[in-house]
C-alpha cells in the first residue's frame, strides 16, 4: 500500500463555483449500477457477492413504474428546511409512510427471483415473513447505520427498498434550493456518504462530490479536506500498490477517518456504490491502521 502524503494542490478543481447539488435520477441510477456491477463481478474475486448486488440493483430498477407518487414535504417545510439549513427529507418519518411499505413489498418480490445463495434466501424468507413492527425496526435500524451483525442479510434488503423510494423522493426536489449542511450530510435527506467522486461532468470537470448511501444525491465538497470532520490539515491518502490510480482513501489525522475517492474523470464507468464493494481490499488494508472506515454502505456491511 502507497502512501501521498501531501496532495497536490494543482489537482484542486478548476471550477470556481461548481454546482452544490445534483439530484438522483432513479430511472436510469440503479439500471447503470446494476451494469457495472455486473462487469466488476467479471473480473474480482468478489463475483458472486458483486452479481447478487447487480440483480438487487436491477430489481430496483424494475419495481420503478410499480411504485405509488412518493408526497413531498409542504411548501413551508421546504422553506423552513432551507433556512435552518436542514435536509427537507425527514428520515424519522419514513417507517410511518404507506409508499415506504409498499416499496419494501415490490423490493421483496422481486428480489424473490433473484438467484442467490441458501444465506440470502432464509434472510429473505425472514423478511417477508416479518411483521409491521420488525419491519419498522429495521427501517429504523438501516437509517440509524446501526445494522445487527446477526442480520445483515436481511437489513440488504429493506435497504436496497428504502433506496428504491428516497431516490424517487430526493429527484423530486428542487436542486438549486437545497443548501449545505454540513460536508459529511447529504443536503437531500441527511444520509452519510458512500463515497466520494472526482467528476468530469460539464461545469464541474474535476470537483469532488459525496454521493448519498441512502437516497443518491451528490453534493459538492472542496476537495483535500476530510468529509467527516472538516478539517483540512493532515489529510493524505492511501491506495493500493499497482492500482490503477482511480481509487483512493482520503484519510484525515484530525478524525483518523476515511472516505474512499474515485476519479471518475479519468474512468466514468466508476459508480459510488458498485465500485465501494468491488474495492474491499482497500478497506482491509486499512482496517489493522489508525483509521476507520467513515463511510456507509448497507451492501458492505459483514466484511
Amino acid at each position: 500500500m502507497t502512501s501521498s502524503l501531501q496532495p497536490d494542490p494543482s489537482a484542486i478543481g478548476r471550477i470556481p463555483a461548481p454546482p452544490f447539488a445534483r439530484l438522483p435520477d432513479p430511472e436510469v441510477m440503479f439500471a447503470q449500477r446494476a451494469k457495472r456491477l455486473l462487469a466488476l463481478a467479471e473480473v474480482s474475486d468478489l463475483g458472486a457477492y458483486l452479481s447478487f448486488v447487480a440483480a438487487l440493483a436491477q430489481a430496483q430498477h424494475d419495481i420503478q413504474s410499480q411504485l405509488p407518487e412518493p408526497s413531498l414535504p409542504d411548501e413551508d417545510a421546504l422553506a423552513r428546511a432551507r433556512e435552518f439549513a436542514m435536509p427537507p427529507i425527514d428520515r424519522s418519518g419514513l417507517s410511518l409512510d404507506p409508499a415506504v411499505a409498499r416499496t419494501l413489498d415490490l423490493m421483496f418480490d422481486a428480489a424473490a427471483s433473484i438467484d442467490k445463495p441458501k444465506e440470502a434466501e432464509v434472510a429473505l424468507g425472514v423478511v417477508r415473513q416479518a411483521g409491521p413492527g420488525t419491519v419498522t425496526a429495521m427501517i429504523r435500524n438501516v437509517l440509524s447505520e446501526a445494522i445487527p451483525a446477526d442480520a445483515i442479510a436481511e437489513h440488504a434488503y429493506v435497504a436496497g427498498g428504502l433506496q428504491a423510494h428516497v431516490a424517487r423522493l430526493a429527484a423530486r426536489l428542487d436542486g438549486e434550493k437545497l443548501v449545505r449542511v454540513s460536508d459529511g450530510v447529504c443536503p437531500a435527506c441527511g444520509g452519510p456518504p458512500v463515497s466520494s467522486l472526482i467528476v468530469g461532468w460539464m461545469g464541474a470537470e474535476g470537483a469532488r462530490y459525496c454521493c448519498c448511501s441512502l437516497c443518491g444525491t451528490f453534493w459538492n465538497v472542496v476537495r483535500i479536506k476530510c468529509v467527516l470532520c472538516s478539517s483540512t490539515k493532515g489529510v493524505g491518502y492511501r491506495e493500493i500498490d499497482g492500482g490503477p490510480g482511480t481509487i483512493k482513501a482520503e484519510c484525515c489525522d484530525t478524525c483518523h477517518g476515511y472516505v474512499k475517492v474515485f476519479y471518475q474523470q479519468k474512468d466514468v464507468s466508476l459508480d459510488p456504490v458498485a465500485d465501494d464493494i468491488a474495492s474491499l481490499g482497500l478497506d482491509l488494508l486499512l482496517r489493522d491502521s489508525e483509521y476507520r472506515r467513515g463511510s456507509f454502505n448497507p451492501f458492505l456491511l459483514g466484511f
